[in-house]
Formats: C-alpha cells, sequence, structure tokens
C-alpha cells in the first residue's frame, strides 16, 4: 500500500485542485460581490436594473475564475476566445430570434416603460411584472397565471402601464330614456359620485353627452380614484347609479324597436290570430 502512495505523482494533481478551489472561490466572491453592489446602490437604480446588474456582476466574477481555472489546467486562453467567437458567430447566425429578444430587452431596460411590480397590459392579457430578463418578461395574472411574454413582441406591441401614474380614470356608459331630462339625470349622477368615499373630488367628476343612441340618450360618466382603489370604485360607482336611477325614477331603457306604418306618430298595430284549421289538428292529435 506504502508502495503504491509512493507511486502516484502527486504533482499532477496539483492543478486540478488549484482549479477546483478557484472555481469555489469564484461562486463565493460573485455572490458576495453582487449582493454587496445591490445594497450600495438599492436606493439609486429601479429594481429590474438591479436585477439586471447583480446577474451581470455574478457572471462576470465567476468567468473570471473559470478562465484562471482552465489556465490552470494548461488550457490555452487564446484558443479558447477564438473557439468562442466562431461558436458565437454560428449560433448568431442560427438563433436570429434569439438575438432579437436580446437587443429588444437593452431597449426595454433603457426605456423604462414599466418596472418590476407594475400592472401592465399586451394585447388581451394584464398582470403584474414579476422579472425582465434578457429574452423575456414574466408576468403574474390576476386570476393567478405565469405569462412569458418576449421581448422582441414587446417593442412590436403596445404596451399599457396600468399602475404608472397614482390615479385612474373610469369611464362608465350609460345610457337613459328620451324622456328623461338630462339635467336632473347629470344631478343624480354627481350626488352619486359625491357619496362615494372612493371617488375622487379633483380631478372632478365629468358629464359628456356622447349622442343619441338608438332606445337611449347616450352619456359618459367619468370619475378618478386613487389607483389601489380603481376596482373597488368600478364595482360599487355601478350598483349605487341604480339604485338612485331607480330612486329617482329615471329610466334605463333596453333596446326595442318600434314599427310604424306611413302616418308619422300613429305605430302599426299587430295581432295575434289562431292559424286556421290548427284547433282541429290539435283536437285530432
Amino acid at each position: 500500500m506504502s508502495e503504491w502512495l509512493t507511486n502516484i505523482n502527486w504533482a499532477a494533481g496539483l492543478p486540478l485542485l488549484r482549479a477546483s478551489i478557484l472555481l469555489v472561490l469564484g461562486l463565493l466572491i460573485a455572490s458576495l460581490s453582487s449582493r454587496l453592489a445591490i445594497r450600495a446602490l438599492r436606493q439609486r437604480l429601479t429594481p429590474h436594473v438591479l436585477q439586471l446588474l447583480r446577474r451581470v456582476i455574478f457572471y462576470v466574477v465567476v468567468g473570471l475564475f473559470v478562465a484562471s481555472a482552465m489556465r490552470e489546467l494548461g488550457f490555452s486562453l487564446a484558443v479558447l476566445m477564438g473557439a468562442a467567437g466562431v461558436l458565437t458567430v454560428a449560433i448568431g447566425f442560427a438563433s436570429q430570434t434569439t438575438a432579437s429578444n436580446l437587443i429588444s430587452g437593452l431597449f426595454l431596460i433603457g426605456e423604462r416603460s414599466f418596472e418590476i411590480g407594475d400592472i401592465i397590459k399586451v394585447g388581451a392579457t394584464v398582470g403584474e411584472v414579476l422579472s425582465i430578463d434578457a429574452l423575456s418578461v414574466k408576468l403574474r395574472t390576476m386570476d393567478n397565471l405565469y405569462v412569458r411574454i418576449p421581448n422582441e413582441t414587446l417593442i412590436k406591441s403596445e404596451v399599457t402601464t396600468l399602475s404608472r401614474f397614482p390615479i385612474r380614470r373610469f369611464d362608465l356608459a350609460v345610457g337613459v330614456a328620451y324622456k328623461e331630462n338630462l339635467d336632473r339625470v347629470r344631478e343624480v349622477l354627481m350626488t352619486v359620485a359625491e357619496a362615494n368615499v372612493h371617488c375622487l373630488d379633483e380631478p372632478a367628476p365629468l358629464f359628456i353627452f356622447t349622442g343619441f343612441g338608438d332606445s337611449s340618450l347616450d352619456i359618459q360618466f367619468s370619475i378618478w380614484a386613487r389607483r389601489e382603489n380603481f376596482l373597488t370604485l368600478r364595482n360599487s360607482i355601478s350598483s349605487e347609479i341604480k339604485q338612485a336611477f331607480d330612486e329617482a325614477g329615471i329610466e334605463i331603457p333596453f333596446p326595442h324597436r318600434t314599427i310604424y306604418t306611413g302616418e308619422v306618430t300613429k305605430p302599426m298595430p299587430v295581432q295575434l290570430v289562431d292559424q286556421p284549421g290548427r284547433d282541429r289538428n290539435d283536437a285530432a292529435d
């Protein structure tokens, strides 16, 4: 046994040991340095920039230690860099979509149209931004679904940031019968808005007559609420308006059609009659 241990070339294993130590130290230093950088810059940068910076610092430090470890193992860095360059060009031609997403991600970060924690709308998808990564943006929808949207899609699409400003406006479409007095309708709507605790006084509620509809006088009633109270206001104001209209005797019409003959105001009479022979056929059955 002692003879076998004597014959082992311990010097040959030293580079491997040093390379392993470098890799372990690299992981520890990369993790520590990225955390310290985030703590130092937390008050100056946005969350998604901090997240990106943390990843960049971590991978750059790890990459340096990996290069040092490979050098300890006898690999030539010049050859490795040349091979990496050729591989990068080949991958770039083979994955143009990935490259497009990477470039689009840089534009998103630079533009800062939304941040982590914001509520955005992309097409029919509405959700909270969980992360802004190099290739995609991750969302959590209101029904707790996880959605991944490629950065290229975000650059090419219309993106609405619902939580950008502290207040939001709710536009409610209301229709009343043609016999109603619009001044009376406006008074009732303003009273409802004043009574709702989530409706802001400034900006003031807005009453807009939008036109003569097929069955109603069409109105847009616009009210403002703080961002965190928007859904509560949206749900409560409709039922309060319906109750106020009922108490005031204001009719909310349903779509209907009236058939007229050649005279100006007299409607065409309609009378339901039994079909000839129907009773006899029913009796025979």
